[in-house]
């Protein structure tokens, strides 16, 4: 397979590039900062440099010639502007699906973010809710985009430690009761590892089922392939 991953040198993405090129996929990544192509080349993929930011269309559509998949994985990241949440985050997730269609390519994977159906908390500040107010908007745009065969993944709050490949991983809500013993119960934390969703990325990424679906995604019980064989075999 041949994936572009946009916010290629973000945590997750690095970890999906090693991923997916220790498995023999053919990985490219998009990065804004030319001091990042060392750090992504490490993990085995190619690197353009291409500001998601001011790039066109065909700019990027150039850089999609002969890929399979696209990953949204980019973020305007901590420290940002309200403005920047959404030109990256919102904006960049639709240039990279209108990119995706020019060239021809239809699966798309969006890593999103959980509480995005939720009014953001009024405390933690207006970059919060700019934040989620994108998250939203570009799930909402892809979702309705009939050119992509699309899955959106709402990874809960990212930690560094290694991964379990135990998750909980199914459609929202997921505080639903489940009961005890369920192999999909989460587990209680709310949280799921960056490497564990790199892990999920590269499952859906062979799963074609899943088109159409958006999950949540924590720490839980279930295997990762045994949990998205689970939401490939069910109705998107």
């Amino acid at each position: 397979m041949n994936v572009v991953i946009a916010g290629g040198h973000g945590q997750i993405a690095l970890l999906l590039a090693k991923r997916l090129a220790g498995a023999g996929h053919a990985v490219r990544s998009l990065v804004r900062n030319p001091d990042h192509v060392s750090d992504v080349e490490a993990t085995g993929a190619s690197v353009a440099v291409l500001d998601m930011e001011t790039a066109s269309i065909a700019e990027v559509a150039a850089q999609l010639d002969g890929a399979d998949a696209v990953v949204f994985a980019a973020g305007a990241g901590p420290g940002s502007t309200a403005e920047r949440k959404d030109t990256v985050d919102r904006a960049a997730a639709l240039l990279l699906a209108d990119a995706a269609a020019k060239a021809g390519v239809r699966r798309y994977l969006l890593v999103s973010a959980t509480g995005v159906d939720d009014e953001p908390d009024p405390e933690r500040g207006e970059v919060w809710a700019a934040y989620i107010a994108a998250k939203k908007a570009a799930e909402d745009a892809i979702r309705a985009d009939l050119l992509l065969d699309a899955t959106i993944l709402r990874p809960g709050r990212l930690t560094d430690e290694p991964a379990t490949g135990k998750i909980l991983l199914a459609p929202p809500p997921v505080d639903r009761d489940m009961g005890d013993g369920d192999p999909r119960s989460g587990d209680g934390s709310g949280t799921v590892t960056r490497d564990d969703t790199a892990a999920v990325l590269v499952a859906l990424l062979e799963s074609p089922g899943t088109a159409g679906q958006t999950l949540e995604l924590r720490n839980g019980y279930q295997d990762v392939a045994a949990a998205v064989a689970e939401m490939a075999d069910r109705e998107a």
